[in-house]
C-alpha cells in the first residue's frame, strides 16, 4: 500500500473570492433596471464566499435602464455587439473594456467566476446571435466579456448560473473553487519539493476521479521536481492540476475510485461487511443512491480501521459538507 499521508489541512479560514455577474447578486443593473438574483449563490454558497460583482455593460457606461444590446453576425463571419435601436456598434469599446477588466481581475486573487447566461456581454456559451435585419441566426455565440475572461484567465473555474442547476456541474465547479485555493496556498511562498509531495499525495484519489492520465503525468512531474526551477514546477503543476479537475468526474470514474478505496478493507472486513460495502458501491454505480451514501460508509471504515493513507485523501472531503453537493451526484 502507498505510504501514509497526513490528514488534509483544514480549509482556509479566508472565504473564497468569486467574481459574479452583478445582477446575480441582486444588484439592479440589468437593462430594464431589474436583477436576476440567484439564491443558490447568495444563500448557499454565499456563507463561504466573498463576491466581486462585475457588470460589463454598466461599467462600460451604458447606464440603467438602457436600450438592449445583442450579438450580430457581420459579413465576414465575425460577431459585433450592437445596440439595435440606434445601430450603435459597441464591439471595440467592449473589447477594450473586457481586456482591461480581465487584467485587473487577474490581480484580485479570484478563485472562480459565475457569469449570467444568455447575456451578449457575460454569456459563456449558446448566446443568441442575430442578423443585422433583426432575425435570429444561430445560438452559438459567446459574450464579449466572457470571451476575454476565459482567454485571459484560462485556469480560473468559470461557470454560468444556468449550468449550475445541473448537480454534477455544480459539484465540479465548487470542487475546483476549493481545490484551486488549496493548491495556491500549498505552493505559495517558500514551498519545498516535500510540500509538493505532501499536497499531491493528498489529492491523488480526487485526481483519479477526474482524469487518470493527468494523475499519472502529475505524479511524474512531482517525482522529477527536485533540481528544477521552483516557479516552473509550480506553474506546470497548477496548470495540470486545474485542467484535470475541469474534466467531470462521472459515475463510472467515481465508482473506480470507490472500488480502489474498498480494496484497503479486504483483509479487515468479514463477509457481511464486505457485502454491505460492495452492495452500496454497486447501488451507486447503478444510480440508485447518491455518492454521499458509499462515501459515508467508507469514511466510517477509514476511522474505524485507522487507514491513514485514505484519511489523508481530499477526495473524502473536497468541500464543506454544509453545501450537500454529493447528496445529488
Amino acid at each position: 500500500m502507498p505510504p501514509a499521508a497526513p490528514a488534509p489541512a483544514a480549509p482556509s479560514p479566508r472565504p473564497l473570492r468569486i467574481g459574479v455577474s452583478a445582477c446575480l447578486l441582486g444588484e439592479e443593473v440589468r437593462y430594464d433596471g431589474g436583477h436576476r438574483r440567484d439564491r443558490w449563490l447568495t444563500d448557499t454558497l454565499g456563507p463561504f464566499a466573498e463576491f466581486v460583482p462585475v457588470c460589463p455593460e454598466v461599467e462600460l457606461g451604458l447606464g440603467v435602464p438602457r436600450p438592449t444590446i445583442r450579438l450580430e453576425q457581420d459579413g465576414a463571419g465575425g460577431l459585433r455587439l450592437v445596440e439595435p435601436s440606434s445601430r450603435a456598434d459597441l464591439t471595440d469599446r467592449m473589447a477594450r473594456y473586457a481586456e482591461r477588466r480581465t487584467k485587473a481581475l487577474s490581480r484580485e486573487d479570484l478563485d472562480g467566476f459565475v457569469l449570467k447566461k444568455n447575456s451578449p456581454s457575460c454569456g459563456m456559451e449558446r448566446v443568441k446571435v442575430w442578423t443585422a435585419k433583426g432575425m435570429p441566426a444561430r445560438r452559438d455565440g459567446r459574450g464579449l466579456f466572457a470571451g476575454a475572461l476565459l482567454a485571459g484567465m484560462p485556469l480560473l473555474p468559470v461557470e454560468e448560473e444556468g449550468r449550475l442547476g445541473d448537480a454534477r456541474l455544480r459539484d465540479n465547479f465548487v470542487e475546483r473553487l476549493f481545490a484551486g485555493r488549496r493548491a495556491r496556498e500549498a505552493l505559495g511562498g517558500r514551498w519545498t519539493v516535500g510540500d509538493l509531495v505532501r499536497f499531491h499525495t493528498g489529492e491523488k484519489l480526487l485526481l483519479m476521479a477526474h482524469d487518470v492520465e493527468a494523475y499519472r503525468r502529475l505524479g511524474r512531474l512531482v517525482a522529477g521536481a527536485k533540481g528544477r526551477p521552483r516557479e516552473e514546477v509550480r506553474a506546470e503543476y497548477l496548470a495540470g492540476y486545474m485542467t484535470a479537475l475541469a474534466r467531470i468526474a462521472t459515475v463510472r470514474r467515481h465508482a473506480n475510485v470507490l472500488e480502489h478505496m474498498a480494496g484497503y478493507f479486504k483483509d479487515v472486513l468479514d463477509a457481511e461487511g464486505k457485502a454491505e460495502l460492495h452492495g452500496l458501491l454497486a447501488d451507486h454505480r447503478r444510480g440508485l443512491v447518491p455518492l454521499v451514501v458509499p462515501l459515508t460508509l467508507l469514511r466510517h471504515l477509514v476511522r474505524l480501521h485507522r487507514v491513514e493513507y485514505l484519511a489523508g485523501q481530499r477526495y473524502l472531503d473536497p468541500h464543506p459538507k454544509e453545501l450537500m453537493l454529493r447528496n445529488h451526484v
